[in-house]
């Protein structure tokens, strides 16, 4: 089982949903990942194919980002985007070997 997504009330989300859907993979190098949709919106089928996507582009794992003209480099920083499934835009939080889903 992977490791709860470490990000919570204390970064500005909301708490997880006791019914929020969670769909677990595992990426190109063995590790397990999981992608938690807490909006319980998106469709079952959208919501595999993300997770799908976001395996085979490698966007598991921890990252480094460093801001622009910064010398340090924080590991581990939330990488977050917006993705469209079916006609609803989702806030998406990744971090580590975790994605999720938030209202937009």
């Amino acid at each position: 089982m992977v490791q709860d997504l470490p990000i919570e009330e204390e970064d500005g989300l909301p708490p997880l949903r006791s019914d929020a859907v969670i769909l677990e993979g595992m990426t190109k190098r063995g590790k397990p990942c999981r992608l938690i949709d807490n909006t319980v919106s998106a469709p079952r089928e959208e919501l595999a194919a993300l997770l799908n996507d976001l395996i085979e582009q490698e966007h598991f794992g921890p990252s480094g980002l460093s801001m622009a003209g910064s010398n340090t480099i924080s590991i581990g920083t939330p990488q977050s985007a917006h993705v469209q499934l079916g006609e609803n835009i989702y806030r998406m939080i990744v971090v580590d070997y975790a994605a999720r889903l938030e209202t937009f």
